[in-house]
C-alpha cells in the first residue's frame, strides 16, 4: 500500500505544462525541498514523490508491477533485495554519465545497469549509551552479547522479510555465526528481543534515543545515525555494508524524465544533502561532509560480506528458516 504523497516543485519552467517525474521511494526517503527546486530548475519537471513502505516491501511493489509502474523512477531498494525486481524484469536498463565519479564502483556484480548506486550505508546495532550511563550499567560491546537475556530484552530489532536493514542484520548473523545462527536467533529471542516491521519504529518509537523517547537502549540502525543522535554508540562488529539505489521502472511514459532524476541523483546537489537529510554516505568522490561528521560517524574497518549471487540464491530459504527459528 501506498504511504503517501508528496508533490515538490520549485519556480522554474515547465518544458511543457504540468510535466512532472514521479518517484517511488521508501517511508525514511527526505531531502530539503530546495534540493528539488534545483531539479526543477535545471529539468523543467517537477517531481511527484510516492512512498510506499519500508524498502523491502517497496522491492516487493516494484517486482510485483513489471511493466505496469506506479512510477516512472525508484530510490531505495537496497544490495539486499535487489535481486528481485532484476530478475522480475521491472527495471529499464540506464548508464548514467554522472557514475563513472564514483557511483559505479558500487555497481551490482553481473547486473545491466538497472540499478545506479547513490548513497552507502553500514547497517549496526546502536546503543544509547547516556541510558546505561545513566543507570550505571554496563552497554554490551559486541552484537554476541545479545545472547544475554539482560542485553536481548533490552533491544528492538527489525523482520528481515519486510526491512532492508533487518535482512541486513540477518545476513551479517549468518556470516558471522555462519552454521549456528539459527541458534543466535533462537537464543536473541527466547531473551526477549522485540522484532517490528520496519526501522521507523524501532529507531523513532522504541529507541531511548529516538523521537518517542521508548524503553529500549540497543537497536538495529545505521553506523551513521550517531551523527544525527548524540549519547549514542554503533557496535562496529555487527555492521553490513548497504548500497542504496535508483533505478528506471519499465514502462514508464516518460523514459526521458527517469533518466534526468537518476542523473540528478548523483549530481552535487543531492549527494551534498543526503549525509544531514539520511545519515548515508554519499557514492560520488569528492562530495563534502558535515563538519565532524566522520568523527561521530567513523566508516566501520570491517564489515561482514556475502557474494551477492549467493545472497540471491539463498535469501528466500534463509527468510524461511529465521521465521522457523523465532516462531513467526
Amino acid at each position: 500500500m501506498l504511504a503517501g504523497t508528496t508533490v515538490l516543485a520549485g519556480c522554474g519552467d515547465d518544458p511543457e505544462p504540468g510535466a512532472e517525474v514521479t518517484l517511488l521511494t521508501h517511508d525514511s526517503f527526505t531531502l530539503p525541498d530546495s534540493v528539488f527546486d534545483t531539479f526543477r530548475e535545471e529539468t523543467g519537471l517537477t517531481l511527484e514523490v510516492v512512498r510506499s513502505g519500508d524498502a523491502g516491501q517497496l522491492a516487493s511493489t516494484v517486482s510485483l508491477t513489471p511493466g505496469s509502474p506506479k512510477a516512472d523512477a525508484v530510490f531505495g531498494i537496497d544490495n539486499t533485495f535487489a535481486s528481485r525486481p532484476i530478475e522480475a524484469g521491472a527495471l529499464e536498463p540506464y548508464q548514467s554519465p554522472l557514475a563513472a565519479n564514483g557511483a559505479a564502483e558500487y555497481a551490482l556484480p553481473g547486473s545491466n545497469n538497472e540499478l545506479t548506486a547513490v548513497d552507502r550505508g553500514d547497517v549496526c546495532l546502536n546503543v544509547d549509551d547516556d541510558w546505561y550511563a545513566s543507570r550505571g550499567e554496563e552497554p554490551p560491546t559486541s552484537l554476541r552479547d545479545l545472547r544475554d537475556p539482560k542485553y536481548a530484552s533490552q533491544t528492538a530489532l527489525l523482520d528481515p522479510g519486510t526491512s532492508s536493514p533487518g535482512l541486513a542484520f540477518l545476513l551479517t548473523t549468518i556470516g558471522v555465526f555462519d552454521q549456528g545462527w539459527q541458534d543466535y536467533w533462537r537464543t536473541v529471542i527466547d531473551g526477549g528481543a522485540t522484532v517490528v516491521s520496519g526501522w521507523e519504529i524501532a529507531y523513532n518509537q522504541l529507541f531511548s534515543a529516538g523521537e518517542g523517547r521508548g524503553d529500549k537502549p540497543i537497536v538495529l540502525s545505521y553506523a551513521s545515525s550517531p551523527a544525527a543522535t548524540p549519547g549514542t554508540s554503533a557496535l562496529l562488529d555487527s555492521c553490513w555494508r548497504q548500497v542504496e539505489y535508483v533505478g528506471i521502472l519499465k514502462g514508464t511514459d516518460n523514459l526521458t524524465g527517469a533518466r534526468r532524476l537518476v542523473d540528478f541523483m548523483l549530481s552535487p546537489t543531492v549527494q551534498a544533502a543526503l549525509p544531514s537529510s539520511m545519515y548515508v554516505y554519499p557514492v560520488q568522490q569528492g562530495t563534502p561532509l558535515p563538519d565532524g561528521w566522520q568523527q561521530r560517524a567513523p566508516v566501520p574497518a570491517w564489515t561482514v560480506s556475502l557474494p551477492p549471487d549467493f545472497v540471491a540464491e539463498n535469501r528466500e530459504a534463509w527468510l524461511q528458516e529465521w521465521r522457523d527459528a523465532v516462531g513467526r
